[in-house]
């Protein structure tokens, strides 16, 4: 049987608004009027029910003998249910607002799916979410919400083992009745399932059902459950453990049963289920909210083990309404607690399209949210080569437990990194007085910030070819798959240029030379963290020569738990200014030297608009993408030993924040300035979290004027990456094209184009015959595009015009009037040309050679 799942309502729901409150919602969602009318039923009863079964699933017990005496009667049949029609019926859903995370109750609709809207791969809730082909084990599934997922999987086309002891709901009895009953109702209206009647402490079993009914094994939902409820000092051994046995270890045996299937065929779905109950606690439930914390620990590890196998597990909170309740609750309010209003959410996790993975969330009557760890600040206590001691731990009472500027830690490397520091900043400190004003201050205040304040650090010069642009440009994901990025990756392109945000990577390496020697300032290297970087670029960056970048202090902050460095660079190609940087650099254990907080000299950031995106691009990075973008100077071993990122507190090597930099740049540069490097004026980030290579970049971006605000998302986590981010594009000007060709005359190429007419004319079939393929030829004089001409082997008899091809050209030639004619009169090997760059040659380059029979034709004339 299914209980009311209620526990973190334990103490509110006896507050009879909060109670009048919820009614109102759940008749407001019926569409009721009137005032609320309350059957004659004891609130404080049906809080007791409800907290009692908090998070109780359809009992999968271990079958403990019959005692009939204190055996209590289950309840009265299953939760009522919609009607639903296999195989193309409409499961329930929820619409989850993007803002809030709250959610109305959407009912389903019969003969239809009920479409979704949402960001990303949560469009589809119903619709486009299938499960043929996959296998689902549901345990406790004889009723509740272990009935409704199997529905709901079933109804999507899944095949479905219905597994249930058939015990009441402390654990006494065996029945095969109740699975079978849920097995009968899905095949009656047309899907496939199994029942299975095992104990869940029988993992093994219950996943060979699987495999022997199907063959395979895909999701399994850990529903079974059954209560011991007592308060603390009456909880016997036995009700202890037959909690722990059946919560804890069955989920365990079963998952671990079908871990191999899972990890041979690289995909796997698991869902753990906890409860309020043991995320806050509740009275009476000593045992049981032990267990479900429990599983929530269990899950994580398990979350991190099966990432590379593509197995996922989340972990749900549900609370659901049951017949149970009816006697003592308005029938409108268990209504408004449906299992279906919790099913959509675990059907969501299990698709093969949801990348969730290690996740908690709590769910019931139409809403979800999502809970994380929340971590305070934290104060250091004690001081270099001084004891830790209670008095200190007192006096700093107020900001251990302050959760202003909380971290939200999701790892245990993210966990153990704020030790490293804690370490670091004491061991910088010295000999410090540990007293309620001092937030373990660095002896420091002795810093003359107007001498280092306007400090020149270095000047460097930077000599690079055409190759380094090249590399840059791969770095940051540019391919050739793209036939745009060609002008960034082939330096034989008629528009090779460089990528604007190579300006970073000659200012990056003046930088560094003289910052550890700052008088006074306690700099660590091996301690900074790129905060924030804004780069402006004066005219586009040459694709080759020789850059001049001088690095200069612009502010010092304290942050108490560190130092920003404000760094600017001022790049020149000779006598030109050609860009300018803003580095903002943050020392670990640098801080506490009594200086001001904030700066007039920093580049802000801007949050972006409060609307949905204007344009969506998203990039997968690749597993060398930060081995690969190193090589373009920045050698941190950070980014590619792992046993070195295991001491920043990293799980392996990440990317470089200017990697993922380089990435949001170049997709506004294509978005919103057509790849123009000409229009690029500015750009501002703040680095908000480390991405992994591997993982997907998601750029958000919004267009305010000449100004496109953007975020980068990391896909797989829904994280920000980089956060407050801007560019600053340049109109474009109405102005005729470079390319545009000139209105001009007595070109020589032009005779030699006549005379090819003249010929195609006479025997055009026969050529169309021997090449067909359309040659366009772009003649330039001083520079600029004077004449085009092209010639048509392919369409009819063949032709020669000026002007571009009217149908898209097979190969397009672009050299200067003089060089055409020296290859004609054969004064210039073709090849000669190319690799000198004087012929450059865009699309099948192969069929020039078709060209030499009419070329060597009219070099005899």
């Amino acid at each position: 049987m299914s209980t009311f799942r209620l526990p973190d309502l334990r103490s509110t729901l006896l507050s009879c608004s909060l109670f009048r409150h919820l009614r109102r919602r759940a008749r407001h969602a019926a569409g009721q009027t009137g005032p609320p009318v309350f059957r004659n039923a004891c609130i404080s009863q049906a809080a007791r029910l409800a907290c009692r079964g908090a998070g109780a699933q359809r009992a999968g017990g271990t079958g403990a003998p019959t005692r009939p005496r204190s055996r209590p009667a289950a309840a009265a049949g299953p939760t009522p249910q919609p009607r639903l029609r296999f195989p193309g019926g409409g499961g329930g859903a929820c619409a989850v607002s993007p803002r809030r995370g709250l959610a109305l109750p959407c009912q389903p609709v019969p003969g239809r799916r009920a479409a979704q809207s949402g960001a990303g791969r949560r469009r589809a809730m119903a619709a486009g979410l299938r499960f043929d082909g996959r296998v689902v084990l549901v345990t406790g599934a004889g009723g509740g919400l272990g009935r409704a997922y199997a529905l709901a999987f079933a109804e999507r086309g899944a095949s479905v083992v219905v597994n249930d002891l058939g015990s009441d709901f402390k654990g006494y009895g065996k029945s095969i009745s109740a699975a079978d009953k849920v097995v009968d109702e899905i095949r009656a209206k047309g899907g496939k399932a199994v029942p299975n009647y095992d104990s869940v402490e029988d993992g093994e079993k219950l996943v060979k059902t699987a495999l022997e009914a199907f063959g395979r094994i895909d999701i399994v939902i850990n529903n079974a459950g059954i209560l011991r409820d007592r308060s603390f000092v009456r909880i016997s051994n036995e009700d202890w453990d037959i909690i722990h046995r059946i919560h804890l270890r069955g989920s365990f045996l079963v998952t671990r049963a079908a871990w191999n299937h899972m990890k041979n065929q690289k995909f796997g779905r698991i869902i753990m289920t906890s409860s309020a109950a043991g995320i806050y606690g509740n009275f009476g439930q000593a045992n049981y909210s032990a267990a479900k914390l429990g599983l929530l620990g269990l899950a994580n590890t398990i979350a991190i083990e099966g990432r590379k196998y593509n197995i996922h597990c989340n972990t749900i909170a549900p609370t659901a309404g049951s017949r149970l309740t009816q006697t003592v609750m308005p029938q409108d309010l268990v209504d408004a607690f449906k299992p279906e209003y919790v099913a959509p959410l675990v059907v969501w996790l299990c698709h093969e399209s949801c990348l969730e993975n290690g996740s908690l969330f709590e769910v019931g009557a139409g809403w979800i949210g999502k809970l994380r760890w929340e971590r305070s600040l934290g104060a250091i206590v004690r001081g270099k080569n001084q004891p830790m001691t209670p008095e200190a731990v007192r006096d700093k009472w107020e900001k251990v437990c302050d959760f202003d500027n909380a971290s939200k830690p999701r790892s245990i490397q993210e966990s153990i990194s704020v030790l490293n520091d804690a370490l670091s900043h004491i061991e910088s400190q010295g000999n410090v007085s540990m007293n309620s004003t001092s937030s373990g201050s660095v002896a420091s205040s002795s810093i003359d910030t107007a001498s280092i304040v306007g400090r020149e650090l270095a000047t460097n010069v930077y000599k690079y070819t055409r190759l380094e642009p090249i590399l840059y440009a791969l770095g940051v994901g540019m391919s050739t798959k793209d036939p745009d990025h060609l002008k960034f990756l082939f330096e034989g392109n008629e528009e090779f240029c460089c990528l604007p945000s190579f300006g970073v990577i000659p200012a990056q390496t003046s930088m560094f030379d003289g910052i550890p020697s700052l008088p006074g300032l306690n700099i660590d290297i091996a301690k900074m963290l790129h905060g924030e970087q804004y780069l402006e670029l004066y005219k586009p960056l040459p694709t080759s020569g020789q850059l001049t970048s001088v690095s200069t202090i612009a502010d010092i902050l304290d942050k108490g738990s560190g130092a920003v460095l404000l760094i600017d660079v001022n790049t020149y190609c000779g006598k030109d200014l050609v860009c300018y940087n803003q580095f903002s650099l943050f020392f670990v254990g640098a801080g506490g030297f009594g200086g001001k907080r904030t700066s007039e000299k920093a580049k802000v950031t801007v949050n972006p608009p409060k609307r949905p995106p204007d344009a969506v691009i998203s990039d997968v990075t690749t597993a060398d993408q930060a081995a690969l973008y190193r090589l373009s100077g920045d050698w941190n071993p950070l980014h590619i030993d792992p046993s070195f990122a295991a001491l920043g507190g990293f799980k392996k090597p990440i990317l470089h924040g200017l990697c993922t930099f380089g990435f949001a740049a170049r997709n506004v540069l294509k978005q919103f300035a057509n790849n123009d490097v000409n229009r690029f004026k500015a750009i501002k980030v703040r680095f908000a979290k480390p991405v992994y290579p591997g993982q997907t970049l998601q750029t958000d971006m919004w267009k305010e004027g000449n100004r496109i605000h953007f975020q980068t998302k990391i896909k797989e986590t829904g994280e920000i990456a980089i956060a407050g981010g801007y560019v600053d594009i340049v109109p474009a000007l109405d102005k005729p094209s470079a390319r545009e060709p000139l209105k001009t005359s007595g070109l020589q190429s032009d005779l030699v184009f006549e005379e090819i007419g003249r010929r195609v004319k006479e025997i055009g079939n026969e050529l169309v015959k021997k090449v067909n393929a359309v040659f366009q030829w772009d003649i330039t004089k001083d520079g600029r595009t004077a004449m085009q001409w092209t010639i048509d082997l392919k369409n009819g008899s063949g032709a020669v015009y000026q002007g571009p091809a009217r149908s898209s050209a097979d190969t397009t030639f672009t050299l200067s009037d003089e060089d055409f004619m020296d290859v004609i009169q054969q004064k210039t090997n073709p090849q000669k040309a190319f690799f000198s760059g004087k012929l450059k040659v865009k699309g099948n380059i192969m069929l020039s050679q078709k060209l030499e029979m009419i070329l060597k034709d009219y070099a005899k004339l």
